[in-house]
């Protein structure tokens, strides 16, 4: 049975201000009729009439809501404080609860600059405009992390092939290791697939998932190693209580861009706060342990696998 992804929530925020309105007849590939690809980057182009570029005074800022977003805010005031500097504009960090409500937001042109969930990426890309450009990399310009699937410890629990008959956590339906990728590799692998041969949960978040399984309200659960990995080093739970079944291939992490429509020269300056940004002994590098740097990502390339795993699974981004 195909999964399809039906972004509706978004279609009220077109009539909201910087909602984007259907552009000329254009190359667009599987971007919404709203956005122009001429240059087949597979992201939407700046629009060519300047007077539908803006500036805002105030630039709006979120993080994936990968996990609490107060703790985070907190981890990302340095470097707004850096792109107020480098900007010469007022940066808000927007604690966004969902990943359904931070697309809906950079579309209705709420939100300018955001770090969005690896699985997300595509459905932010084609449903608002979002335009990546950065991600986070170690001091060797590595970069990524892996999906697990982890049991309580004292699970019965041993392989994959054991979690026929029972109930798995995951986080959200447009989350690659959260859903997709988990889901696309039980079916490939496993011949185990959703509602047939397990039952799908959605917790809404990475770390509930985890502390839901930590808990046992969850027999299992698929997540993002990056950020059970980050929760240990902050003693959220005791790592003895959970234990990993299996571990997928490296995927990229989480993006960050910004929306189509921003004037060139602003766009020019996000980038440079997020490349020139000292990372050494700032709260980023001490909660992001194994990133030194951003890094350049180039969507159409360094996305393709995840965008595989989509098309494998019979995902669709439907904006309407």
């Amino acid at each position: 049975m195909k999964t399809v992804i039906k972004a509706t929530v978004l279609v009220a925020a077109l009539a909201l201000s910087g909602g984007a309105l259907a552009q000329e007849d254009c190359p667009r590939g599987q971007l919404d009729k709203a956005y122009c690809d001429r240059n087949g980057d597979l992201v939407a182009d700046a629009p060519t009439d300047p007077k539908k570029l803006i500036d805002p005074s105030t630039l709006i800022f979120s993080y994936t809501p990968v996990e609490d977003p107060a703790v985070y805010q907190k981890v990302w005031d340095g470097f707004i404080k850096n792109m107020e500097k480098v900007t010469g504009k007022k940066v808000v960090f927007f604690p966004v609860q969902s990943n359904a409500a931070q697309v809906e937001a950079m579309r209705s042109g709420r939100l300018h600059i955001a770090g969005v969930n690896a699985g997300g990426n595509a459905l932010a890309v084609n449903c608002a405009g979002y335009v990546p450009f950065a991600m986070m990399a170690s001091s060797d310009n590595s970069f990524g992390y892996e999906m697990e699937i982890i049991v309580p410890a004292d699970s019965p629990i041993k392989k994959p092939e054991d979690l026929k008959g029972r109930k798995l956590g995951f986080s959200d339906a447009t989350s690659n290791s959260g859903y997709k990728a988990p889901s696309a590799i039980l079916k490939a692998d496993y011949n185990l697939e959703a509602k047939r041969d397990y039952e799908p949960v959605f917790s809404g978040k990475h770390d509930n998932t985890i502390l839901g399984v930590v808990n046992k309200d969850y027999e299992a659960g698929a997540v993002a190693n990056s950020v059970l990995n980050r929760m240990i080093e902050r003693k959220v739970f005791d790592p003895t209580k959970i234990r990993s079944i299996y571990k997928s291939q490296t995927f990229p992490t989480t993006g960050y861009g910004y929306a189509y429509n921003l004037d060139p020269k602003l766009v020019a300056k996000i980038k440079e706060a997020f490349f020139s940004f000292q990372w050494e002994g700032s709260a980023l590098a001490a909660e992001f342990k194994k990133e030194a740097k951003f890094v350049p990502i180039d969507f159409k390339k360094d996305w393709a696998v995840l965008r595989k795993i989509d098309e494998a699974t019979g995902v669709k981004y439907t904006c309407k």
